[in-house]
């Protein structure tokens, strides 16, 4: 092992280094969930004791399912809406046991080691990352704010012991840096409302932190570039989070998201017409041949029509609402919110029989309402644009 490789063996726990486990983040990356599992469960096979290896298997299970609800697409939560949009989403019981029942175990595991030596790095970095997965989970799917902030808190804790034991432990700086942003960037009043007030926090810090362990982490760094693009996003840098970008895009161009994402950033920086090419050019490579796995192809054709909704291409953005909304594997809040804004832009179109046609389907009875009143007063009130 050469000096290089040895410093960082030095600062990580050892199995995040196994061929095997390096091998199945490759798959992650490329969004081959079942993939990366099958490569995990090896690993849990071969380390049964170990709470990291169970680790890797709560992290890309939880991120199957909220991919498989569409909750991946970070224009859901690139902006403070997020905190006051409730979404019903339907996790199966299967799922939901499946992901409570690892982190319950990485846990207990970790706690027992950490009875036993409560110096353990290892062990208080794979508590933490297994509670800041969960947080991010219950965040995402269930809005549970107050538990989420609890657990991310608890997450921060465990990292930033890990530092004080070992400050180049770089993978324990991407909690200790989400939650930094994260505290920053809440209003007091909800800090009050979820119960963490006199916690600290520091934006500028927080990115500091991420950077850190996009750089030198073994098994956060493309986690913190993430992060960090989706944090630069949120407040309004879109040039330094599209470097970040496309940065992933271009190391993991296989990666549906990663991609994705690079137009949304354009889009949202002001770069119309050029995202309108990148969100077609993401379209395109998914028409091919097993460029993507899984591609959730109503993510871009939302993405599109928004873009060119705000070219002032209404044809165009009708068509690509009503393919988002068509989708065969589309969730039915993202189906719902397609059909809305496909009828707004029949409505500009003057066409009030399909306007009136996609607001019946979006305010219809049975699963998502978010959309409901709106649809229902649209019904009664052509869409102006206004």
């Amino acid at each position: 092992m050469c000096a290089s490789a040895q410093s960082v063996a030095m600062h990580t726990d050892p199995l995040n280094l196994d061929p095997t486990v390096r091998a199945a983040y490759e798959r992650f990356y490329i969004l081959d969930y079942d993939g990366a599992l099958k490569l995990f469960g090896e690993v849990t096979k071969a380390h049964p004791q170990e709470p990291m290896a169970w680790d890797y298997v709560l992290m890309a299970t939880i991120f199957r399912e909220l991919y498989h609800q569409d909750l991946l697409d970070t224009t859901y939560y690139a902006h403070d809406s997020f905190l006051s949009t409730k979404r019903d989403v339907v996790v199966t019981p299967e799922s939901r046991q499946t992901i409570e029942g690892l982190t319950t175990k990485v846990v207990g595991m970790c706690d027992a080691r950490l009875k036993a030596n409560a110096n353990d790095k290892n062990a208080l970095f794979a508590r933490g990352y297994a509670k800041g997965m969960h947080a991010a989970f219950i965040t995402l799917a269930d809005h549970s704010f107050t538990a989420a902030a609890r657990q991310g808190l608890q997450a921060r804790n465990d990292s930033e012991s890990v530092l004080k034991l070992d400050p180049q432990y770089a993978d324990a700086k991407m909690a200790v840096g989400l939650q930094q942003f994260a505290v920053a960037s809440l209003p007091r009043f909800l800090r009050m409302i979820i119960g963490i007030v006199g916690v600290t926090g520091s934006k500028q810090q927080g990115i500091d932190l991420l950077k850190d362990a996009a750089a030198h982490g073994v098994v956060t760094g493309v986690e913190s570039r993430t992060a960090l693009s989706l944090f630069l996003r949120h407040d309004a840098r879109y040039a330094e989070a599209l470097t970040v970008q496309r940065g992933l895009a271009e190391q993991y161009p296989h990666d549906y998201l990663f991609r994705l994402e690079v137009a949304n950033l354009m889009k949202d920086g002001g770069q119309g017409m050029a995202a309108v090419r990148e969100y077609e050019a993401v379209l395109a490579d998914a028409q091919k041949r097993n460029y993507f796995i899984d591609p959730r192809l109503q993510m871009a054709y939302f993405g599109l029509a928004d873009t060119q909704r705000g070219q002032n291409m209404v044809r165009e953005a009708a068509a690509n609402y009503v393919l988002a909304a068509t989708q065969p594997n589309c969730s039915d809040w993202l189906r719902k919110r397609a059909q809305l804004n496909a009828g707004e832009m029949f409505d500009l179109l003057h066409d009030r029989g399909q306007a009136v046609r996609y607001y019946q389907m979006a305010a219809a009875g049975g699963g998502d309402q978010s959309q409901a009143d709106a649809a229902r007063k649209l019904l009664r009130n052509a869409y102006t644009g206004k």
